[in-house]
């Protein structure tokens, strides 16, 4: 099922048949050593087609905004990456935007792009603030989260017991960020 679509990319649900283009993002060390804890490599496409199972399972229990999807490139129907809205441990009350790209698919502006759709429809749905974690010298995280329109609200080990770099959006900040991207 079709969430999102930019001049670029289609949002959608993910398919245990994505589990090969999955592993080119989930199974590659420069993507997944960013995540961890929340989510180690996975090691094999029968890993990555029952972490898919997994997903697609989860999605009949949350609640929108909340969930997890698959960026395909519209050129040529390509999986480039995937996205989430997420609660965030340990209270479960902040809601996390997370982004991952295969690494061939750096550079391009695909995660802003996409952050940028995915924040704007769980805002439109009634999400009132989205949170992401970036673990420090993450660079590239950082960086998307500050094009997306996210403010750094600094440093905390609050989630997952790790030092993390916190960024929030609201709304108004969303709309900034769009209407600065349209002037340059």
């Amino acid at each position: 099922m079709t969430l999102l679509t930019t001049d670029r990319l289609t949002v959608r649900d993910w398919s245990p048949d994505d589990s090969g283009e999955a592993l080119a993002i989930y199974g590659v060390p420069e993507v997944t050593r960013w995540l961890s804890p929340a989510m180690n490599r996975l090691e094999g496409e029968d890993a990555m087609r029952a972490t898919l199972e997994s997903w697609a399972g989860s999605r009949l229990t949350l609640t929108p905004p909340l969930g997890r999807w698959a960026v395909v490139r519209n050129s040529d129907q390509r999986i480039v990456g995937g996205l989430s809205l997420r609660y965030l441990p340990p209270d479960e009350e902040d809601i996390e935007i997370g982004w991952q790209l295969a690494p061939d698919a750096w550079g391009n502006g695909y995660a802003t792009e996409a952050g940028r759709a995915l924040a704007g429809w769980a805002f439109s749905i009634g999400a009132h603030e989205l949170v992401a974690v970036v673990r420090v010298n993450n660079e590239r995280g950082a960086g998307v989260a500050r094009r997306i329109g996210m403010q750094w609200a600094g440093e905390t080990d609050k989630y997952y017991e790790t030092r993390l770099n916190v960024y929030r959006l609201w709304p108004s900040d969303l709309t900034a960020a769009q209407e600065e991207a349209l002037r340059l």
